[in-house]
Formats: structure tokens, C-alpha cells, sequence
């Protein structure tokens, strides 16, 4: 089943719940200025605030343009008022479209089917890469090098998840979040678990300790050379 990931900067992310429509999967997630804390598989929608506690609707624009996780994602500004500036600014930071708020669920889905329709969806992101390191993902495959990385789903999911946030600390709590893994809930040593057998894996394909641990605060995955 394919899926379709909508973003808001609007609490309203928080309170909608998913569903399936026409052999397509929904779902709803909050969007703040350092982008998705999640994976993001399928398609990508974004309905961006002009204004914002921590940056600009219109940095935020900027950001998901310049971010490979989401430079092809549809990306709406949801302006305060009809002003054309607004509009050609809006335009210019790269948003696809606009429309004047306050949002609501209708509103949403509406502006989601009816682009559908018209423009059928983009294409998804193919590729991670970081250095000598290629997280395939069409093929789930990773590679050092060329070298095939044997990894099993969980493991090949995490090492997406660390090599799209390259260079961060991020502890045991991020990674369930990140992964999907919050319904029904895991324990937390069970990352310990991925942890391990992924440094196992990318250590035989020569890449080193590219996997760090930092002592009571979480695990990074340091950028490679190359």
C-alpha cells in the first residue's frame, strides 16, 4: 500500500488521525523547523505556517527545499491573508502553492486530493548519501564503497534513519520515534540490540567506527569521508 505523509506546522498535526482511502494510506504528522523527526516513507505533503514560534514560514520553506529528505516534497504556504506579496514571496522561498488559513481537516484533504488529481504525486526520494555511504531506497540496500551492507529491515531502517541525521546525538527514545516503533511501544534496550548488530555490520564492510555511542545521552552516526 502506498502511502502519503502530511506534514502541518499547525498544532492540528498533532490531533488528526490517519486513514485509508483508495488503496492509499494517510497520515498526519507536526512539522517544526528542524524538519520531520521521522522517517518519511512515500510521499510527502507540507502545509507550512507563515508565521512561526522558531523561524519564518518562509526559512522553513527554504529549509525543506535545501533538505534531500524533502526537496520534493508538495509544499503549501498557508498565508494569514489573501496579499499578493505574500503570495510572490511564498513563491519564490519555493512553495508549490498557497491558501489562507486557519486550517481544518477538510481543508487539508481537500487541497491534498484535488493536486491528485491534477498533478498525481512525486516522485519519492530514491537515495541517501553520506560520503562513502549509500542507503538505496528502492532497492533496501546499503552500501560502503560498493560493498554491500547485509543488514535485516530493523537495522537497514535505523542506519536510514542515523545517515538522514547525520552528525546529532540522538538518544535511544529518538530512534523509536524516529522509526515508527512508538505503537505498540518497544523497549528502549531493544535499540541497544539494532545498535549493535548494525556497527557489527558496517565494521565488516571496512567502514570503521562510524557508528559512535555517546555515553549517557544516545548514539551518532559521524559523516564518512568521501
Amino acid at each position: 500500500m502506498s502511502v502519503v505523509n502530511i506534514f502541518l506546522s499547525d498544532p492540528l498535526g498533532d490531533t488528526l488521525e490517519g486513514f485509508e482511502h483508495d488503496g492509499v494510506r494517510f497520515t498526519f504528522d507536526r512539522l517544526d523547523c528542524n524538519g520531520p523527526r521521522r522517517l518519511v516513507d512515500g510521499q510527502m505533503w507540507a502545509f507550512v505556517d507563515w508565521v512561526l514560534d522558531e523561524c519564518s514560514g518562509l526559512e522553513l520553506c527554504r529549509r525543506l527545499r535545501a533538505d534531500s529528505r524533502t526537496a520534493e516534497a508538495h509544499v503549501t504556504m498557508v498565508l494569514e491573508a489573501d496579499d499578493p506579496e505574500d503570495r510572490r514571496r511564498a513563491l519564490r522561498a519555493g512553495a508549490d502553492d498557497y491558501m489562507v488559513g486557519p486550517l481544518n481537516r477538510t481543508a487539508v484533504l481537500d487541497r491534498v486530493f484535488a493536486l491528485q488529481d491534477r498533478r498525481g504525486l512525486r516522485q519519492t526520494m530514491q537515495a541517501v548519501r553520506l560520503g562513502d555511504l549509500t542507503v538505496d531506497l528502492l532497492a533496501l540496500q546499503a552500501r560502503w564503497q560498493d560493498r554491500p551492507v547485509h543488514l535485516r529491515p530493523n537495522e537497514f531502517r535505523l542506519l536510514r534513519f542515523l545517515a538522514e541525521n547525520p552528525d546529532r546525538v540522538l538518544s535511544r527514545l529518538d530512534l523509536i520515534e524516529g522509526l515508527g516503533k512508538l505503537d505498540p511501544p518497544i523497549d528502549e534496550r531493544t535499540v541497544d540490540v539494532w545498535i549493535g548488530r548494525l556497527r557489527r555490520a558496517l565494521k565488516n564492510v571496512g567502514a570503521g567506527e562510524l557508528l559512535r555511542t555517546v555515553r549517557a545521552m544516545g548514539y551518532v552516526l559521524d559523516s564518512p569521508p568521501g
